[in-house]
């Protein structure tokens, strides 16, 4: 679907005006955010529950809401007190797909090294982001120090590899984007350098506006997807993100609707 620019960015802010509201955020991870207002806390909230985003929707929010109950309320505090034996026995019936509780094990304390070091995951990744368009050294680094404690295994995607990291994404969008829906927390981070999160939903609405004919969603995918609504918001290309993935996540709000939508006579389709 082709379509110029200024009517495009049009029916996205129309989109946005509408869904981008926390009413529309349940079911979807980024919930349990909403339960730190401690930014310290709200970042481990996040690397969690994204690193964890991948299958069935109601699926995902028991297994982060499993880990983030058995953590407390203060999830710094419980990773900073964390001994290895303990958690390990507290996390050893947990599974969801491929993770297991020693994935989950060698994660925490993986993140538990990273606040050692640099106080926070995001001064971590702030102090090795050198490259203010490109945000993958960042999360390279945060992943290198949380795997050197040990195997947290495909809990944190690789930016170094093909895929589109989807779930390092998203987490990012929490963390660095702020508005009714992301709560933000990283205000040193620039919005204009994230990628869009291409999961199903985003490889579908990608293609539908001619962003990418790529077939599978891979690093070039959301590169170009991104790039796509970089032009229609340079400040910030995952500003439509969440109010477009509604469709096909929320009851009610199918992709059909959305190409109804966004179609007009004046587009080549």
């Amino acid at each position: 679907m082709k379509i110029g620019v200024r009517k495009l960015r049009s029916k996205l802010d129309q989109l946005y005006s509408t869904y981008n509201q926390k009413q529309y955020v349940d079911p979807d991870p980024l919930l349990f955010l909403y339960n730190y207002p401690d930014v310290r806390n709200r970042e481990i909230a996040g690397i969690i529950a994204s690193s964890l985003a991948y299958g069935r929707v109601p699926m995902i929010m028991q297994a982060v809401s499993v880990v983030l109950d058995k953590m407390g309320p203060d999830l710094r505090g419980f990773i900073m007190n964390a001994d290895p034996e303990n958690i390990a026995g507290m996390f050893q019936n947990f599974k969801y797909r491929f993770a297991t509780g020693n994935h989950l094990s060698a994660m925490i304390m993986g993140l538990k090294a990273v606040i050692d070091d640099y106080g926070s995951l995001g001064a971590c990744f702030i102090a090795n982001q050198a490259d203010e368009t490109d945000l993958s050294e960042g999360l390279a680094r945060i992943r290198t120090q949380v795997l050197r404690a040990g195997g947290a295994g495909h809990l944190l995607s690789d930016p170094g590899k093909t895929s589109a990291c989807k779930r390092s994404h998203l987490f990012l969008r929490w963390m660095v984007r702020k508005d009714q829906v992301d709560p933000g927390g990283w205000p040193n981070v620039p919005t204009a350098a994230l990628t869009c999160p291409v999961d199903a939903h985003m490889f579908k609405i990608g293609h539908m506006l001619g962003f990418t004919k790529r077939r599978s969603a891979d690093g070039v995918c959301a590169a170009q997807i991104t790039q796509g609504f970089r032009r229609i918001c340079p400040d910030d290309p995952v500003k439509y993100d969440f109010c477009l993935t509604r469709f096909g996540i929320r009851d009610g709000l199918d992709m059909a609707q959305l190409k109804r939508f966004l179609k007009d006579d004046d587009y080549h389709v």
